[in-house]
């Protein structure tokens, strides 16, 4: 087991110390102040922080890589969302190798995606958002290495006290049980070279291949979903230098015609012929 990984074990397993500890001291009256029992929760960061840092920063000369050039994994009209062309880390973490993610939303018209509610409806349907089952394709000739799918599509969290909640106590329950519980059902492809491609919050049920397919660039491999750490049907994608997101560093990643869209940016990604084995 890596370092790294090793890191987030100890991370999740402090954190669930420091639940352990306020209950204790809830139902058995302990007379010592209940700031003490934030010093395991203090001590996971610490150790998130310094596994993230482990053998260099992702983002450090000493462990840089140059952009790999792969194709879009979506054709049609998309939108970018949390882009490493705006800052990295994308989505605020070196963690799960996320340090270059992107999440695409489709937008195949203007305002046919629902916009974020402020308080009504608190959610919505994944049926009502464009992206929902859309193609997911490989974005280059690969070996699948690791699938994850059976979990649910959940309701959107696109109203305020939706997100509240996602970022204030959902996306904390995932990430204490596990990395599968963040990225939903997902994908992972070995491209050679040490470069790994990474699919979350895919629709259950559609993944379309199994570990040790070999998959040809622009092949049909899942439907898009709102499984996992997701406010609303969307595709986040990566890539990194290690299977296991818990032990990998993210590498930077451009698409074929299209480089790396900025926030907001709407962006077309043409179909990609299947080249024939």
């Amino acid at each position: 087991m890596s370092a790294r990984k090793l890191g987030m074990a100890a991370f999740r397993g402090l954190q669930l110390v420091f639940l352990g500890l306020v209950a204790a001291h809830v139902c058995f009256r302990w007379d010592y102040p209940v700031w003490w029992d934030f010093l395991p929760l203090v001590l996971a960061y610490v150790v998130v922080t310094v596994t993230n840092r482990w053998g260099g920063a992702p983002d450090s000369p000493r462990v840089a890589r140059e952009p790999v050039a792969v194709a879009p994994p979506v054709t049609g009209r998309w939108a970018a969302l949390n882009s490493p062309a705006d800052r990295t880390p994308s989505h605020g973490i070196h963690a799960h190798g996320q340090t270059y993610a992107i999440d695409i939303l489709a937008e195949p018209e203007p305002g046919s995606r629902p916009a974020f509610s402020p308080l009504w409806p608190l959610a919505r349907r994944p049926q009502n958002f464009p992206a929902f089952g859309a193609p997911i394709l490989a974005v280059a000739d690969a070996t699948v290495v690791r699938t994850a799918d059976g979990q649910r599509d959940h309701l959107s969290r696109t109203s305020l006290p939706g997100l509240l909640y996602l970022m204030l106590i959902e996306g904390s329950v995932r990430e204490l049980f596990s990395v599968d519980r963040i990225l939903g059902n997902h994908l992972v492809l070995d491209l050679g070279n040490g470069t790994y491609a990474a699919y979350a919050h895919l629709q259950r049920g559609s993944l379309a291949v199994r570990e040790g397919d070999r998959v040809r660039a622009g092949q049909p491999i899942a439907r898009c979903g709102n499984s996992g750490n997701s406010s609303e049907p969307h595709l986040h994608f990566q890539l990194m230098d290690d299977p296991d997101p818990d032990a990998a560093r993210g590498v930077p990643f451009t698409w074929a015609g299209i480089g790396v869209p900025r926030n907001g940016e709407i962006f077309e990604a043409p179909p990609v012929a299947v080249r024939q084995a």
